[in-house]
């Protein structure tokens, strides 16, 4: 089983004190930092840039998870690399037929790559590439907005990716999104799933450091 990673979402951060968020995610046991990306256009909120993503990284050492729920995500990826973002994420949903070429960039300019797919898209959808990729992100809800409610049925498609993994790509990570708790990491983490993204979980948290723990412990 591999290790189980926790990478808060900073979605549900205080953007006027990003710079702190974050330092106090590290010392808190985070594993990964979680960048959600967002135009305004892919999904219906806007967040913000590879100028955000910048600046965080001079606030950390964490590996920077950077999830671009943009259209045409190939046009941004060398920025978001060169501001420090160590592993890039591209939907499916947005790539289409040019989602194998559009990882291959993301590898090709020095970051890990990763697929994401919605609740409603199939994992057969991304069958071409699982043995390509370092991650794959399943999203547990609808992309847009925190805080959302869990959608269990998508912990199917991350029992099949972990066993499609173990047989050809053993290395690769299976990441959740959306609607992650005290309550279901346990079952999460029982799907094969080893990174959880968790945003206000962690963050209207009274204890950031205990709740983290308890997420990787899955209880």
């Amino acid at each position: 089983m591999k290790h189980i990673q926790i990478a808060p979402s900073i979605l549900s951060a205080d953007f006027s004190a990003m710079g702190q968020a974050v330092e106090t995610l590290q010392r808190a046991g985070a594993d990964l930092i979680h960048c959600d990306v967002m135009d305004g256009s892919f999904v219906p909120n806007i967040t913000f840039g590879h100028h955000m993503v910048r600046d965080i990284r001079k606030h950390t050492s964490l590996p920077l998870d950077v999830h671009l729920m943009i259209e045409r995500p190939e046009r941004h990826v060398e920025n978001f690399i060169k501001a420090g973002a160590d592993i890039v994420t591209v939907h499916h949903e947005a790539c289409g037929a040019s989602l194998k070429d559009v990882l291959r960039l993301i590898r090709s300019l020095g970051a890990k790559c990763g697929a994401v797919i919605n609740p409603d898209t199939p994992l057969s959808a991304v069958y071409g590439v699982l043995e390509e990729v370092d991650m794959l992100l399943v999203m547990s809800v609808f992309p847009g907005y925190g805080g959302q409610k869990f959608i269990p049925h998508v912990l199917e498609k991350t029992r099949e990716a972990r066993a499609i993994f173990d047989r050809c790509n053993p290395d690769a990570d299976v990441e959740i999104d959306g609607g992650v708790n005290l309550q279901n990491c346990g079952g999460i983490v029982a799907a094969g799933v080893n990174i959880l993204v968790a945003g206000n979980t962690v963050f209207c948290s009274d204890d950031m450091e205990g709740t983290i723990a308890a997420l990787k412990r899955g209880n």
